[in-house]
């Protein structure tokens, strides 16, 4: 059943975020919007390797091993880099703590390390040039990117900073009761729709291999810079050097490191033939 709190400019919806109750066992939606993200990316995975054959030669049997090392690269480097990137001195006290994922803590630039270390495992592995790989995959990652934000909004999590704008809302955990941006939305609309119609635009002609996964690096550096300044900044961080956000400060890296792969790519090589 769905609420709405009439003291918002636009209405948040209250959705419970167990989608499905069996017994003891809770199904939540941002564990579906998980699985939504990994299978919407096994689907685009698919149809890349039947309608433009990576260089490396992927099968859909090399498919379902990305699938399968990039979970566990979400996963782990998602937690570790929280655990690094936000509360580190938290989780030093409490060591153990780490372990209870179910208290909620991911970071995506830990998950994107986790995933770049599990994508060289499986190239080193197969013995495929990883640039190649990362081009493949780069085009599948943000509409699960763009599930993750919607799981944020229906937790009402990540909001934004305080607005008067029409669609301002009230999110249940903001104490002040102030309309906020729905600034997961914003990510949704940015780092996972724009991002996805960008690279998937890019990746459609051949390229010199590097430039796809440069235009990922600097697509979602240059999205996620921007909404986090409509993006509250966590309450046990606030903004840091230069007024920035602990999630612009770990996005400016993405940028320059891509524009420099999108350059050293452009005079290493030529497009890469498809086959």
């Amino acid at each position: 059943m769905i609420v709405f709190l009439p003291a918002a400019s636009m209405p948040y919806p209250h959705i419970d975020p167990i989608a499905l109750q069996i017994g003891p066992v809770s199904i939540h939606w941002y564990g579906l919007m998980y699985l939504a993200g990994f299978g919407l990316a096994w689907l685009l995975g698919r149809w890349r390797i039947q309608h433009h054959p990576s260089p490396a030669g992927l099968t859909l049997r090399d498919l379902e091993d990305i699938i399968f090392y990039g979970v566990l690269g979400v996963v782990l480097g998602g937690r570790l880099g929280y655990v690094l990137f936000y509360k580190f001195d938290d989780y030093l006290a409490h060591p153990l703590s780490v372990f209870e994922v179910w208290q909620g803590g991911m970071s995506f630039h830990g998950g994107l390390i986790g995933v770049t270390l599990a994508m060289l495992f499986f190239a080193r592995r197969r013995g495929q040039p990883l640039l190649a790989i990362g081009d493949f995959i780069a085009p599948l990652i943000p509409l699960g990117l763009a599930a993750g934000r919607l799981g944020n909004f229906i937790n009402g999590e990540l909001w934004g900073r305080p607005t008067d704008l029409p669609w301002g809302m009230v999110f249940p955990g903001a104490r002040d009761g102030a309309p906020r941006h729905p600034s997961q939305l914003y990510e949704m609309g940015l780092e996972g729709f724009a991002l996805f119609a960008l690279v998937w635009w890019f990746a459609r002609k051949p390229r010199p291999a590097g430039q796809v996964s440069a235009v990922f690096l600097m697509g979602y550096g240059l999205f996620r810079f921007l909404v986090e300044f409509t993006r509250e900044p966590d309450d046990f961080l606030g903004l840091l050097a230069g007024g920035l956000s602990m999630g612009q400060l770990l996005s400016l890296p993405m940028i320059l490191i891509g524009l420099a792969l999108f350059i050293w790519a452009a005079g290493r090589s030529s497009p890469a033939p498809t086959r």
